[in-house]
């Protein structure tokens, strides 16, 4: 959920990955062109622009003669996709921590406050839209596009839908967000790095001590 302006495949584009990440389009799913240009009201052009920037960041399998699809996730991936979510959301964050406007605290604050309220109403889709737009309003605010990039390629290989199947996994992880929350307020850096690793690494050791093939 960005605070910027964007162009319409840019707008096309997050709202394709944030309704990837929350599972509105689940993994393997079919995704039809005309549909998707009459849901966000744009025309098909920067519908097909968007699916080319999600293919690319592997959010999206297939062209558009065979038709896209959702790409699932490598299980066995996993383990490196975490440890290089830590390094690459810890430096977004610290650099983020320095720049957030009054505008992008308050969307913070507004965004833990529905995240909270999700969690509550044990509304899995609402906690994982949430949650992506947490973490873009932040990692945006460091204006490092190319780290982000990458950022994005890695939650797109990793399985959010299935790690917040998990019981109550959705009430701890809006209990770490607010643990960031409180670290950037109070600008403690060292607070700050230590929730979000804490939240990163979390979801995935409950998911491996759940998971069965």
């Amino acid at each position: 959920m960005a605070l910027i302006h964007q162009t319409k495949e840019e707008r096309v584009a997050d709202f394709l990955r944030e309704g990837i990440i929350s599972g509105k389009f689940p993994r393997g799913a079919k995704l039809k062109q005309a549909q998707i240009a009459e849901m966000i009201g744009t025309s098909i052009t920067p519908v097909r622009e968007a699916i080319k920037l999600l293919e690319a960041e592997g959010f999206i399998q297939g062209s558009s003669h065979r038709g896209a699809t959702v790409a699932p996730f490598d299980i066995d991936a996993t383990a490196e996709i975490v440890d290089l979510r830590v390094t690459l959301e810890c430096k977004l964050a610290l650099q983020a921590m320095g720049r957030l406007t009054s505008t992008e605290l308050d969307a913070l604050r507004d965004l833990q406050s529905q995240l909270e309220a999700a969690a509550n109403a044990d509304d899995r889709e609402s906690v994982r839209t949430i949650n992506y737009r947490f973490h873009e309003v932040l990692y945006q605010a460091a204006d490092l596009p190319q780290t982000l990039q990458f950022v994005r390629a890695l939650w797109a290989r990793y399985p959010f839908d299935l790690i917040n199947k998990l019981d109550h996994r959705i009430g701890r992880a809006s209990q770490e967000h607010n643990e960031m929350l409180s670290a950037i307020l109070a600008r403690d850096e060292s607070a700050l790095l230590s929730a979000l690793r804490v939240h990163i690494r979390a979801g995935w050791d409950e998911f491996k001590e759940n998971y069965t093939e």
